[in-house]
């Protein structure tokens, strides 16, 4: 089932889009007992698919990945976290930072996975038990924050307002079985700057799930960004960076495409 986020004149609703198009409207609790009704909407603004209770970021998550950044093989994931300030809906601009300016801003296509009910000390095997959907996110990263400015830890720089664009819509695992077989894309102005797969990932989905829960309890709502494939704009020669009038989308199969503008902030 692919699911919806979107604005009602009540307020924020979510829908299920059907095979023919249309959607119908949501009942029940979304980390909870829900259900597709027989009301047929008329989706408005499209929103985040959820509003994060935290998110947590792996990073260099992928072998090529790490090749291009110069680094070894993590041997254990590499865990940062993003404010919940940084979500963005779908559509909406990603924001270059100018009072706290930052010269380099970076995309990363990734998968995102949303927890669903409460997930502590999990073993890999029963990971995917508490995946609630999967969705398109961009880890927006300023660069220059991330790797000189931050005083040597990356959450500086990957902290910014809007810096989580998440979206079209959140997927369920029954339509995803296997997190770790799709083509995942990042699309700049039109050319594809990143284009691979998530089979690459050095940690699949359920090791991360398992190791983030480790001793710790990952509540419902918890979004869990995966990794990015190699083709950042930071490995570039020369590098290439997000900048005021771009036009980036995000493409995994399976899920669709989110896509943001990109303005300097007011």
């Amino acid at each position: 089932m692919k699911i919806i986020r979107h604005l009602t004149p009540a307020g924020p609703a979510y829908a299920a889009l059907q095979p023919d198009g249309s959607a119908r409207a949501l009942a029940g609790d979304i980390y909870g007992d829900h259900r597709v009704t027989d009301q047929v909407v008329q989706p408005g603004k499209l929103l985040a698919p959820v509003v994060p209770t935290q998110i947590l970021c792996i990073g260099l998550n992928y072998r090529h990945h790490a090749a291009e950044s110069g680094a070894k093989v993590p041997e254990r994931p590499i865990l940062f976290v993003k404010g919940i300030n940084t979500l963005q809906n779908p559509g909406d601009p990603i924001e270059i930072p100018t009072r706290l300016a930052s010269h380099e801003v970076d995309y990363e296509c990734e998968l995102a996975v949303v927890i669903g009910k409460p997930c502590k000390n999990v073993s890999r095997e029963r990971a995917l038990d508490y995946v609630l959907g999967y969705t398109c996110a961009n880890d927006v990263s300023a660069r220059d924050h991330q790797i000189k400015l931050g005083g040597g830890q990356w959450c500086r720089g990957k902290f910014f307002d809007t810096f989580a664009p998440l979206g079209p819509c959140l997927v369920t695992p029954a339509e995803i079985p296997n997190p770790n077989a799709l083509k995942i894309a990042t699309i700049l102005n039109g050319e594809r700057v990143q284009d691979w797969t998530t089979s690459d990932m050095i940690f699949d989905v359920p090791a991360i799930i398992a190791y983030l829960s480790g001793s710790t309890t990952l509540v419902p709502g918890t979004v869990i960004l995966t990794g990015t494939p190699h083709g950042v704009g930071m490995a570039r020669k020369p590098p290439l960076w997000l900048k005021a009038g771009d036009s980036v989308s995000i493409e995994i199969e399976k899920i669709g495409t989110l896509t943001n503008p990109v303005v300097n902030e007011a």
